[in-house]
């Protein structure tokens, strides 16, 4: 017999109607987030409309099955964005900011049809000198409807205190791990990485192909115009006030809403295809930051460094990249390495990638 009674998860506090602020968390507290979402193929059509990608996987569905996928899998930084965005009313609707990443595992493919819900811990707090604000750090898992965890990640974020005179949470600041280790890579099941053809990307640069320390300078340019920005935080569900509240954000020293900066690495990922072309999936995000605001209006290019190379499997090998992301200046205009956080550079991500070695081409 069904009760009529609401399920009331144990692990989740009742969300405020203005969210959570800084005072508000505690150390261990964990949040399981509402509104799970069956991600379809119009939502990876429309952020390929909105970000320009066009890793092959995901856009040819022959493409991915010849490469061992069951069907064209959704862009994993689409995954990650729609994740993240179930975690924001909880954990970041408040934010000042958000302020890296660290520990980002993409554990297993997701296709159209599955559903994601999202579940969060505080690992850390630190109130910032100011007192009117404070870091939170956090890890999120997105779990699939069948009960598998598909991406687990750590980030965190500056949120505001509803009363600076509040009492701050006792501090504590978690270890971050700098690199997700080789041996800590997934990748599917039954890849096939000499699937992939060159003829289908447009380049014969395979694993063998790329130098540690070599840096690319990738040509294209996008402006972000603010209608893309607004729907591709609203594709995301991502409720920041920061992204949408014109009202809100023209009460603040910066006068104008934020491009999330999420957004930021999926354009600056799209830009740097023109050079890493054959790249298959992304396994990880090892850390990143946002050094500095994106507005509508300006233009978003990018620069790739590569910092390692690790092999797999006979097959496959990975990437450990660098990508910078700068606004209004192109990426040949940008010199490595750099002192400080130079006003253009907008985005600095370690992340790693798959990419078949030139064995199997």
């Amino acid at each position: 017999m069904h009760s009529d009674r609401p399920r009331v998860s144990p692990t989740s506090a009742s969300r405020p109607l203005d969210g959570f602020f800084f005072e508000d968390y505690q150390l261990g507290q964990r949040f399981v987030h509402a509104t799970p979402r069956t991600i379809t193929q119009g939502d990876s059509a429309l952020y390929l409309g909105l970000t320009g990608a066009r890793h092959l996987a995901h856009c040819s569905l022959p493409a991915a099955r010849a490469l061992g996928y069951r069907d064209m899998p959704i862009d994993d930084l689409l995954v990650f964005h729609i994740a993240f965005g179930k975690t924001v009313p909880d954990i970041s609707y408040n934010a000042v900011a958000n302020l890296g990443y660290a520990d980002v595992r993409f554990l297993e493919p997701v296709y159209a049809g599955d559903t994601l819900r999202s579940e969060t811990q505080i690992l850390g707090l630190k109130q910032n000198s100011s007192g009117n604000s404070g870091v939170v750090y956090v890890r999120s898992t997105a779990i699939r409807d069948d009960g598998k965890p598909v991406l687990t990640w750590i980030r965190w974020v500056m949120v505001a205190k509803r009363d600076d005179a509040s009492p701050a949470p006792a501090q504590s600041i978690p270890d971050l791990p700098l690199v997700v280790a080789a041996e800590n890579l997934a990748f599917p099941a039954g890849l096939r990485p000499e699937g992939l053809s060159a003829e289908s990307t447009g380049s014969q640069r395979f694993w063998d192909d790329y130098q540690s320390g070599q840096i690319i300078d990738h040509p294209a340019g996008m402006t972000l115009e603010e209608s893309d920005h607004t729907l591709a935080t609203r594709l995301y569900q991502n409720t920041a006030r920061v992204h949408f509240d014109v009202h809100h954000m023209s009460k603040t020293p910066v006068g104008r809403r934020l491009v999330y900066g999420g957004h930021v690495i999926s354009v600056c990922r799209a830009l740097s295809y023109d050079g890493m072309e054959n790249v298959i999936a992304i396994a990880a995000i090892n850390g990143g930051s946002h050094l500095n605001p994106a507005f509508a209006g300006d233009t978003l290019y990018a620069k790739t460094q590569v910092l390692e190379k690790w092999q797999l499997k006979p097959d496959l090998g990975a990437l450990r990249l660098r990508l910078l992301g700068l606004k209004n200046l192109a990426a040949s205009e940008f010199a490595v390495p750099f002192e400080n956080s130079p006003a253009n550079l907008v985005l600095d991500l370690d992340y790693t990638v798959l990419m078949p070695r030139r064995t199997a081409s």
